[in-house]
């Protein structure tokens, strides 16, 4: 499940989620994924942060994204210490990025066009396109939680105080954590295998302000 999203990077307190225990730890684990995906399937917002870990090069990409249902996100990641920003609103993607990303990425004239200043591009036009799977709810759940392999369910326990129960997909090694109370939601996703990692999911529903940058510079108007 995690390698998943990071293939997607690389190209708990939780609000409003009281409840009484739902059962769902009784259920079989196809069950408790498919739960999981129906409740997290109509959340207006929720917010997707952890770390993954390259196994080719142990490089660790970290990332941090407010995602709300239908309208698009903002956030923030990070490899090998190169930072960026990211506002996708509708299909307009919007990244603000350290000198030395953009000196990597786009050479020095480009650098020094974006010094400070975000820069704008229709969210499928060339690399901004990777992002779509994570900053689109829909994309990215579905992207985590389908094509698993066999599972086996394992014990109850607690993660950041909220109850839950995991599940263990042996083919990717992953481990994901449901919600035993209130909506099924996943809690967290965990990589046993050599590339490590975790995402974690927190503040369903909560608000999310998406704003468009202010005086963003086209892609279409950078000069070479």
């Amino acid at each position: 499940m995690l390698s998943i999203v990071l293939a997607a990077v690389l190209s708990a307190a939780l609000s409003a989620c009281g409840g009484s225990p739902h059962g769902i730890a009784a259920k079989d684990p196809e069950a408790i994924v498919a739960a999981a995906t129906k409740a997290i399937d109509g959340v207006r917002s929720v917010e997707v942060y952890g770390s993954v870990n390259q196994a080719s090069s142990r490089d660790e990409i970290r990332f941090d994204l407010h995602l709300v249902n239908g309208r698009g996100a903002t956030g923030s990641l990070s490899e090998h210490g190169l930072a960026f920003q990211l506002v996708t609103i509708g299909n307009v993607a919007y990244v603000k990025a350290t000198p030395a990303f953009w000196d990597q990425f786009g050479g020095a004239s480009v650098a020094a066009q974006l010094r400070g200043r975000w820069l704008r591009a229709p969210a499928d036009h060339g690399d901004f396109a990777s992002f779509a799977s994570l900053t689109d709810v829909h994309k990215l759940i579905a992207g985590l939680l389908a094509g698993h392999g066999a599972l086996t369910k394992g014990t109850t326990s607690t993660v950041d105080g909220r109850g839950v129960i995991a599940v263990h997909d042996a083919s990717r090694q992953g481990i994901l954590y449901v919600a035993t109370s209130g909506p099924a939601y996943p809690i967290r996703i965990q990589n046993e295998s050599s590339d490590r990692g975790q995402i974690d999911f927190r503040h369903f529903g909560a608000p999310v302000a998406l704003r468009p940058p202010a005086h963003s510079v086209s892609i279409f108007a950078l000069r070479g």
